[in-house]
């Protein structure tokens, strides 16, 4: 008898594929444009996302899917204090999210009621960046406070992203980190990527990324 080796792996993938090309076309039937967001553990996401549905809850509706490794409701009960309906999806440890996870939470939200909707990753740099979960685009949150090597040591997360936030700013003075070098390995790994820095504490570089939230929304919308 021969063996018959099952590429498993590739199998997985690609069901999720499929699946989060439904999500997709779900969140596009319904008008809406979906962000994945991720980042390493501790970086701000929800900092960030917190800021920027208190600054955009009066132009546009948001709705956000929180992705948790357990089932405490931390960041989405931060999430509805800042005024958004959030769906908390517990990956009973998993590193990452994947599409379906995606779809339970999405069944969850009043999609019709809804322009935007975040996505917040699990905390990893290295398991999210394979796992399509059907956003339209996919950002990195990358705390100043991480170093600013990291688009050395995790060149796959920054591949493929349509927007990069530099978080905690107001940081810079008090670490060791040369956003200039960071910068640089970025445009290697993907040249011309949109940035913004930003700092949840003090506000800078919130009304350049809004804006640009903003005019994604505004061109689903209208599509």
């Amino acid at each position: 008898m021969t063996s018959i080796k099952v590429p498993i792996i590739e199998n997985i993938l690609e069901a999720n594929d499929f699946v989060a090309e439904e999500n997709r076309k779900i969140f596009s039937e319904h008008n809406i444009f979906c962000i994945n967001i991720m980042a390493a553990p501790g970086a701000g996401k929800t900092a960030l996302i917190v800021k920027t549905i208190e600054l955009l809850k009066d132009k546009i509706r948001i709705g956000v899917i929180e992705g948790d490794t357990a089932s405490v409701t931390i960041d989405s009960d931060q999430v509805v204090m800042a005024g958004a309906p959030a769906v908390q999806v517990t990956t009973a440890g998993e590193c990452h999210m994947d599409a379906m996870m995606v779809r339970k939470g999405m069944e969850q939200l009043p999609l019709d009621d809804l322009d935007l909707v975040i996505i917040e990753n699990i905390g990893n740099l290295i398991c999210p960046a394979e796992w399509d979960l059907g956003s339209h685009a996919d950002a990195l949150v990358a705390s100043v406070a991480e170093g600013d090597d990291k688009p050395w040591k995790y060149p796959n997360i920054y591949r493929n992203l349509d927007v990069l936030l530099i978080t905690k700013t107001d940081l810079i003075p008090y670490v060791d980190y040369d956003i200039d070098h960071f910068k640089s390995g970025v445009e290697i790994l993907n040249p011309g990527l949109v940035t913004f820095p930003t700092s949840a504490k003090t506000g800078e570089g919130f009304p350049a990324w809004t804006e640009w939230l903003l005019k994604k929304t505004k061109a689903a919308a209208e599509k």
